[in-house]
């Protein structure tokens, strides 16, 4: 299992050479480095080391403050390398998400920080009611008279909101935009992601591109994944779509792709609402043919 290590520093006069000795005696034999500020999420040299990490590599920090200042970021990275079927590590923290023990504590953080974004909604909750029965105004005196510092705050708690939102969110949407973009259009991708989901969970087109580029910006996904798919022959279509299911689900069996379709409304090669295990084995077996499937 290959370990990859990371280092971070933030400051000119401070040395990663601690960290890297550490992450070395540890059995890493890659090791980044990155002179940057914790609370930059856009961190160039980690973007990197989450795009290239594979299947069943680990990466490796000395502390997670070293990954993440925030218990929502250290999360959402999390859940990228899960995503990927990679691991994570922390040398001086109990968390190691190869093993049970990390895994119930990867939980146990989530379940915390769930409970203390609830008291805060409570908390705020409650002192803007007694400041208006008390006849105060409520609100951040700073944004009432658009102080700039204050207005940047603002954004920056905003954006932080939202990607957590989108953290929540993300095991339904980022493997499949990862897989499929830009090969396949946005209708597409945006059908298969709503299928198995909810009707109160389902996306638009509109909020499904914004998340993404809001995981593009921040580095969680490549900005490849934002270019213009490329036209596809009518008849390629429903075995990209076919070929899609099965690559998201190797095990999936030939009836539950057909319930897949028809949750999709798509039609088959005929025209028919209603969908035969033959006509997805035929499909796949055409989606081999065209490369679209291993």
């Amino acid at each position: 299992m290959p370990l990859i290590g990371y280092a971070r520093v933030s400051t000119d006069d401070q040395t990663p050479l601690p960290q890297a000795q550490a992450l070395k005696a540890a059995g890493c034999a890659e090791i980044h480095e990155e002179q940057a500020s914790g609370g930059n999420r856009a961190r160039p040299v980690v973007a990197r080391v989450l795009e290239r990490i594979g299947r069943g590599d680990t990466l490796v920090v000395v502390r997670i403050d070293r990954l993440a200042r925030s218990l929502s970021h250290l999360l959402e990275i999390i859940e990228r390398l899960e995503a990927k079927g990679a691991f994570f590590r922390s040398l001086t923290d109990p968390i190691d998400t190869a093993s049970p023990q990390g895994k119930f504590t990867l939980q146990v953080l989530g379940a915390a920080a769930e409970f203390e974004r609830a008291l805060i909604r409570e908390r705020t909750k409650a002192g803007l009611a007694a400041a208006r029965s008390e006849g105060r105004i409520g609100g951040n005196p700073g944004l009432r008279a658009r102080d700039p510092e204050a207005l940047r705050r603002m954004r920056l708690a905003r954006q932080d909101g939202h990607m957590e939102r989108l953290r929540e969110t993300a095991r339904d949407w980022v493997p499949h935009v990862r897989r499929l973009r830009p090969d396949m259009a946005w209708e597409d991708v945006l059908r298969l992601v709503n299928a198995p989901l909810p009707p109160e969970r389902r996306w638009t087109q509109g909020r499904l591109m914004r998340a993404v580029k809001a995981y593009v910006r921040d580095g969680f996904l490549p900005a490849t994944v934002l270019g213009r798919a490329a036209p596809r022959v009518a008849d390629d279509r429903l075995p990209a779509i076919v070929a899609a299911i099965r690559g998201a689900d190797p095990d999936i069996t030939l009836q539950a792709i057909c319930t897949r379709l028809e949750a999709m409304r798509e039609r088959t090669p005929r025209g028919r609402t209603r969908w035969q295990p033959s006509s997805v084995r035929m499909l796949l077996e055409r989606a081999k043919r065209l490369g679209l499937l291993d």
